[in-house]
């Protein structure tokens, strides 16, 4: 029977309860017409006793207005937390105070209207429950209706709060490039903690993704942890912090940095969606139940996506000096070893020899391919492969024909510097003209060209972020309609092209966030392939995006990152817990080496599904360990894979014996070695589920930078 999510209000219209999977949501209207927060956790009866008080004065320092937790609270009234929306009126009054006004039910929808108590400006709160996860989906719509416009200076999507407590733990995730994903845990205080990214996307440097849990209650397989995730690829800022009662205050939307939005008479401001959830099964099932969530509701085609293929790509065999006849024998090679996408990375384009010239010029450089892309493309499909190409639309070399016929394109303050990083600046696609002209040009191009897949790369952040063509008033727009805009060409180009994949890729993990990913099939976690630092960078990735969408290079050793040597075997054995692809040289390796390959990626396409659609266990984290563990549980339990990968090992230590989870305890697993291995001496080839996660199972690991990887299948 297929769940349900129920959306409730009460008769005297003063308590809202949104129920889903196994999560009870709730907020009520108090006596003094404020909404308020009433419950955020495990399920509760129908009976149960919600509602929301009215909040007293604790003394002069401390007023009613500013002791109610406010579900969205104006900056008004004297409020001190984090504000849902700040204003200032065109008569410089800066005082906002929302209270409730209506509601109603839309379908799955909640929709809960409040508006200033005197002035004409409005804010409207949506409200969603997925029946399967519990994971809410919260925006709210800014209105100004009155005859004069109003400034907004910061705006959230949502405001969330937690009862009074002094053992939370925030969980989240930082970085910098070729070392993204850093896992972090600190104490929730009333210092306020603010992750945020001022880069016009979402950033190496922090990523929109939050865990709450409590100390010496939760850890990774149980406890309460209350999750969230924004969906925005540009500027955009979490805060995390007690408030004077204790009370854990999260509030999540756009930067406020640099940010002003000009709200005209009738106009609307609608925010990105901030995406939270609730379990008692740990940060660890906090993921699960994430990816689970993310996989049906936010991916393009849910749960009948397509698994990821296998993919080659050409960056570290030929850099920019790509050619026809080179990309043709490299695509041989893939091809043997059972690669089942060839990707052509930069270089095929414009006036493009190395990265100082030619961005911005999407057309086929005829010196490198004479005869245009089809002759490449008609064999990469002739040997059984789709056909992919590198591109980087929103960026231009001011050593481009672009450039040079179009230079107001790109983000400028007049008479100022013009910052380049990589040799190149970013395009404004605030703007209407250039928005259309990108659209144009990526659909020619695949209109043109039979193309199955496109990595979307955008390498550098925003400096000098100006429109002068927009007015003084409305330039700081730039920071919304940029993003906007982007999302409606991804959303067009898949919309004429109904079959295109598309990756989004930022130097790495520079823009992975829920808002891409709803338009992108998959995602570059990072420009280091180092195979043992990808074990870190993976970990951190999987506690907010699943696996289906990470894609996990094998390349060359020594690796370029950190010049550390790794075996082949190693190397697969750490991408395989990810979409699998190929990134070396194929044209220096040796005989042996495409036996390997062969062997490692026939082995991951027999449990493919599994690693990209299943439950992913934590067993043992990489970092500061000597092992790590990670084991993948299909969604009917009947096949699991556990991955065992030794750092180091001292003595004659042996590696730990790992205990898996989520089997299914009554069914008989046949246990094999992925990639033909013999099992250990003394393990037996069979046992129930309960015996193995109870027994647990020892890979025959020594040395360093050593993997194996054990398969379940139930009979």
């Amino acid at each position: 029977m297929a769940a349900l999510a129920r959306v409730e209000a009460s008769a005297e219209a003063k308590v809202f309860r949104l129920d889903g999977g196994r999560v009870t949501y709730a907020i009520g209207v108090d006596e003094k017409g404020y909404l308020a927060p009433v419950y955020w956790g495990p399920s509760l009866d129908g009976g149960a006793p919600l509602a929301a008080r009215e909040a007293r004065e604790t003394s002069g320092f401390d007023p009613a207005g500013l002791n109610t937790a406010q579900e969205y609270p104006g900056q008004g009234e004297g409020l001190v937390t984090e504000p849902g929306v700040k204003v200032a009126f065109a008569d410089g009054n800066r005082d906002l105070v929302l209270k409730y006004v209506s509601h109603r039910l839309e379908g799955d929808t909640l929709i809960v209207e409040l508006a200033d108590i005197a002035r004409p400006l409005d804010v409207t709160l949506r409200y969603r429950i997925d029946p399967n996860t519990g994971i809410l989906a919260r925006s709210a719509v800014i209105r100004n209706a009155g005859k004069s416009p109003v400034r907004l200076d910061q705006v959230a999507a949502a405001v969330f709060t937690l009862p009074a407590g002094d053992d939370y733990r925030l969980h989240y995730l930082t970085g910098d490039w070729g070392a993204e994903w850093t896992q972090n845990v600190q104490p929730v205080t009333p210092a306020l903690a603010v992750i945020e990214s001022r880069r016009g996307s979402t950033s190496h440097q922090a990523n929109p993704w939050f865990a709450v849990d409590r100390a010496g209650k939760s850890d990774d397989q149980s406890g309460p942890v209350w999750f969230g995730a924004l969906g925005w690829s540009g500027s955009w800022r979490i805060s995390v912090g007690a408030d004077a009662f204790g009370r854990v205050r999260i509030a999540g939307g756009w930067n406020p940095y640099d940010f002003s939005w000009t709200l005209k008479p009738g106009e609307r401001l609608e925010t990105p969606i901030f995406y939270a959830g609730y379990t008692d099964s740990g940060t660890d099932g906090a993921s699960r139940l994430l990816h689970r969530f993310e996989r049906a509701s936010i991916l393009p085609h849910g749960e009948s996506a397509p698994l990821r293929p296998v993919l080659y790509n050409s960056w570290e065999a030929t850099t920019f000096n790509v050619d026809e006849a080179g990309q043709m024998a490299l695509a041989e090679r893939a091809a043997k070893i059972g690669v089942e996408r060839f990707v052509m990375d930069d270089g095929w384009f414009g006036a493009r020899n190395d990265d100082h010239a030619g961005l911005g010029d999407w057309f086929v450089n005829r010196t490198k391919f004479p005869n245009g892309l089809k002759p490449l493309i008609d064999r990469v499909h002739a040997l059984g492969m789709s056909f992919g190409l590198w591109v980087e639309p929103e960026m231009v070399n001011p050593d481009s024909d672009l450039y040079r016929a179009h230079p107001d394109w790109v983000m400028n303050f007049p008479g100022r510097p013009r910052t380049e990083a990589r040799n190149q600046l970013v395009l404004n696609l605030a703007r209407p003209e250039v928005r259309d002209h990108i659209l144009k040009t990526l659909d020619d191009l695949v209109s043109k060209n039979d193309i199955q897949f496109l990595k979307w790369d955008y390498n550098r952040n925003w400096t000098e972020p100006g429109w002068p063509e927009a007015g003084p008033q409305d330039e700081q727009r730039i920071y919304v309609d940029y993003v906007r805009n982007l999302y409606a060409i991804l959303a067009e180009l898949r919309r004429r092209h109904p079959k295109l994949e598309i990756e989004t890729c930022s130097g790495g993990g520079g823009r992975i966030d829920l808002g891409i990913l709803g338009l992108t099939d998959e995602a570059w976690t990072s420009d280091n392939t180092d195979p043992f630092d990808r074990l870190t960078i993976q970990d951190g990735y999987t506690r907010a995006y699943p696996a289906s969408t990470m894609m996990a290079w094998v390349t060359d050793s020594p690796n370029f990152v950190n010049q550390r040597s790794t075996s082949l075997d190693y190397r697969f054995l750490s991408a395989m817990q990810g979409s699998l692809g190929i990134g070396a040289n194929l044209n220096r390796w040796a005989d042996a080496d495409f036996a390997t390959a062969a062997k490692w990626i026939g082995a991951y396409k027999a449990i493919r599904s599994t690693v990209q659609r299943g439950d992913r266990y934590r067993l043992i984290p990489p970092e500061g360990h000597e092992t790590s563990a990670t084991l993948f549980v299909a969604p009917d339990r009947r096949q699991a894979v556990l991955f065992q990968m030794l750092q180091s090992s001292s003595h004659a230590d042996a590696a730990p014996m790992i205990h898996p989870q989520g089997l299914d305890a009554g069914l008989k697993y046949r246990v094999r070695m992925l990639g033909g291995a013999a099992l250990p001496v003394g393990m037996p080839a069979k046992a129930s589920g309960a015996w193995w996660m109870g027994q647990g199972i020892r890979a025959p690991l020594q040395g360093d930078f050593q993997g194996a990887a054990f398969v379940f299948d139930a009979e």
